[in-house]
């Protein structure tokens, strides 16, 4: 996963509130689990350099990269969000209204996701809102993570590649798959924007 190692000059700044957001999370995970960034670059063959950025927010990981050091701390994507309220967080948690939804903007890419499910909470389950700007991308690079996700295009269209084979699947089209076989996904219009209903669940640790 080299290909992640370094950042253009030109996604420093552009978006710095998200990074930090993103950055603060992750290093609050990792040292609550002890973890040194040594140790998390050795399981995810990132660069220390790298993660450092991340956690300081100077650099936008993909969603390929954040699927990898979830995986090392143990954690799903939803792990990663933070509470964007109080009362929609929580392992007590039942309803999350649209205006509580925790948000992972991962702008460099043009993917945002919502969180549906109650942001806090240690369920195996969660239901995210993908939002794909026109030529939004996971990037061209394969990517494996814990669990099982699947999902429902309600707006647009997504190309959808899993191992050797690619769909390209339109409003009302569904689909399933294990997370640990190499995946990637993307919208392939230029004008329209894709909103993807996508579940995930995870392995129990």
């Amino acid at each position: 996963m080299s290909g992640g190692k370094r950042m253009g000059k030109k996604a420093v700044k552009a978006e710095p509130a998200v990074d930090v957001a993103v950055g603060q999370r992750l290093r609050d995970l990792r040292r609550s689990r002890k973890l040194s960034l040594e140790v998390i670059a050795a399981r995810t063959d990132l660069s220390i350099g790298f993660l450092s950025q991340i956690e300081r927010g100077l650099s936008s990981p993909s969603l390929r990269v954040l699927a990898t050091i979830a995986d090392v701390l143990g954690v799903g994507i939803a792990g990663l969000f933070g509470a964007k309220d109080a009362a929609a967080s929580g392992p007590e948690a039942i309803v999350t209204r649209e205006p509580q939804r925790a948000e992972l903007n991962l702008w460099r890419t043009g993917i945002s996701k919502q969180l549906l499910s109650p942001s806090g909470s240690e369920g195996r389950l969660n239901l995210f809102l993908v939002h794909m700007e026109p030529a939004g991308s996971t990037g061209d690079e394969l990517y494996t993570h814990d669990g099982e996700e699947a999902g429902l295009v309600l707006e647009g269209e997504m190309k959808l590649t899993v191992d050797a084979e690619s769909w390209t699947l339109k409003t009302g089209d569904s689909f399933r798959f294990a997370s640990r076989r190499p995946h990637r996904f993307s919208n392939p219009s230029d004008k329209a924007k894709a909103v993807v209903l996508w579940v995930n669940c995870v392995s129990a640790q």
